[in-house]
């Protein structure tokens, strides 16, 4: 066999060509995960009943009533949650403590509405785990009656929390007239 140049030619021109080829380029780099914006969460919005307050639909739960060390009380909200609204008898002080779940600034008016009056007290928060915003009032305190005497409901009212329209129920009742005897 002999070899031509022509023979030689060809696979000397393939090993030249490849040669002469550019390294294949580096891949990409792998992109880096993009971490999220930080936005802060907003602040829940509070949706207030509409209209006149004895048209608003009745806050959810029931009353329930108990005697304790320091007195009696009536707790309203739904079974096997934190009350949202509490009235308390201290015998001791001869004082009632009205409470409704959460926080409020210093200086912040409770509004208590029933069918024949209303009147406001100012608040402050008692920090306990869940927070409720309370005011003490005497037994005697003539708003009592008319919560105790409202046509089906009351109202309670304090700004930067949703108003709550109440059933009026024995327990409320029962509790004043305990912190009276």
């Amino acid at each position: 066999m002999r070899i031509t140049s022509k023979s030689l030619f060809f696979p000397l021109a393939v090993l030249a060509l490849a040669a002469c080829a550019t390294e294949p380029p580096e891949p990409a780099p792998a992109p880096q995960p993009t971490k999220p914006l930080a936005t802060p969460t907003p602040a829940p919005t509070i949706v207030q009943p509409q209209g006149e307050w004895i048209d608003w639909p009745i806050t959810p739960g029931a009353w329930v009533y108990r005697k304790d060390a320091r007195g009696s009380l009536a707790l309203f909200g739904e079974a096997n949650r934190d009350a949202i609204f509490i009235v308390r008898c201290d015998k001791s002080r001869r004082q009632l403590f009205l409470s409704r779940s959460g926080s409020l600034r210093n200086g912040t008016k409770m509004v208590l509405r029933a069918s024949s009056g209303l009147q406001s007290y100012t608040a402050g928060n008692t920090g306990g785990n869940p927070d409720y915003a309370a005011i003490s009032v005497s037994p005697g305190d003539i708003m009592m009656d008319r919560i105790s005497y409202s046509r089906g409901r009351f109202a309670v009212e304090a700004s930067g929390l949703r108003s709550l329209a109440i059933p009026v129920w024995p327990e409320f009742s029962r509790v004043v007239e305990d912190c009276r005897a």
